[in-house]
């Protein structure tokens, strides 16, 4: 469903001659509304909620729109996934500083829980008090290992640990989230649609809601979970399964059009061979895009 939907929205954006972030801030409050489906929503987020959501932002949206000019801030990723030695992860780190990424995420959920507390300090470390460290455990912890981690990592000041259990455990986070504060859990990767959503917000389960329009049925979707965060006062801090390729325009229309907070946005680098149009970050912050569509346009592979 994300890959018919997000093409429509492709098709639209091209026939029009705009990027998908323009083609979203140019349609009124109701015809945003009119693209989504909030069924089963409905005791917690109708469409006249939605419609107010968006109405109330018109008025400073001006104010916002410095972004477009300024880049959305990223977020290197790629600093340390789960099988780099020691050395790889402080090169990376080094190199992600030189390239003016102020915010990293460390995998972590190893087999031995001293790899994972050696790794995160070591991170800490090299990165200083100024920067941002985020920890990944990809549903690896149990809750009662969860626990015993996030106490002895405290001191690194994580700003948050993300997907920390099974990803439909729903009374887990919620018991972590209370267990653990002030370190914050991030979690959407794994959550695959807005009712899911909802029950982890109405929970109390989340701090960061890491919804992803490739993982959700696409554009459509993506914009009515949004919506149900900013109800509920949560940042949208996106997982990017595609690469950030759509999600870069995502952001922009969150921030200026919802009234989201700047947060950041994940950046992963590895197939921007792949893209007719890659996403372009310079200083650690994406460059508004301005070709028509989506961004997701992939190379030709010739025989």
């Amino acid at each position: 469903m994300a890959s018919i939907t997000n093409v429509c929205f492709d098709l639209w954006a091209k026939a029009r001659g705009v990027p998908l972030w323009r083609l979203l801030l140019d349609l009124t409050p109701e015809q945003v509304v009119g693209l989504l489906d909030l069924s089963y929503l409905e005791d917690v987020l109708t469409p006249g909620d939605a419609l107010a959501l968006l109405k109330n932002q018109m008025a400073t949206r001006a104010e916002r729109e410095h972004v477009l000019k300024s880049g959305y801030p990223g977020y290197d990723t790629s600093v340390g996934w789960f099988g780099y030695e020691d050395e790889k992860v402080r090169d990376n780190a080094r190199r992600a500083l030189d390239d003016g990424f102020r915010a990293f995420k460390l995998k972590v959920g190893s087999r031995d829980p001293q790899r994972d507390i050696r790794r995160a300090y070591m991170l800490r470390d090299l990165v200083g008090e100024q920067c941002l460290v985020m920890l990944d455990a990809n549903q690896q912890w149990t809750l009662p290992r969860a626990l015993e981690l996030c106490h002895s990592l405290r001191e690194i000041s994580p700003y948050w640990v993300e997907e920390p259990t099974h990803p439909d455990d729903i009374s887990a986070h919620r018991k972590l989230v209370q267990a653990i504060s002030p370190i914050r859990v991030a979690l959407g990767e794994h959550v695959p649609n807005r009712v899911m959503f909802k029950n982890f917000i109405e929970a109390g389960a989340v701090h960061f809601v890491q919804v992803d329009c490739t993982r959700v049925a696409g554009v459509s979707e993506f914009l009515g979970v949004t919506l149900l965060a900013k109800k509920f006062g949560l940042p949208v801090v996106p997982h990017i399964g595609d690469m950030g390729q759509i999600h870069q325009h995502l952001v922009l229309f969150n921030h200026i059009a919802v009234g989201q907070p700047v947060v950041f946005l994940e950046y992963i680098p590895h197939l921007r061979e792949h893209f007719v149009h890659p996403a372009r970050v310079e200083g650690g912050f994406y460059k508004t895009p301005e070709i028509p569509g989506l961004s997701s346009d992939l190379v030709e592979l010739l025989d």
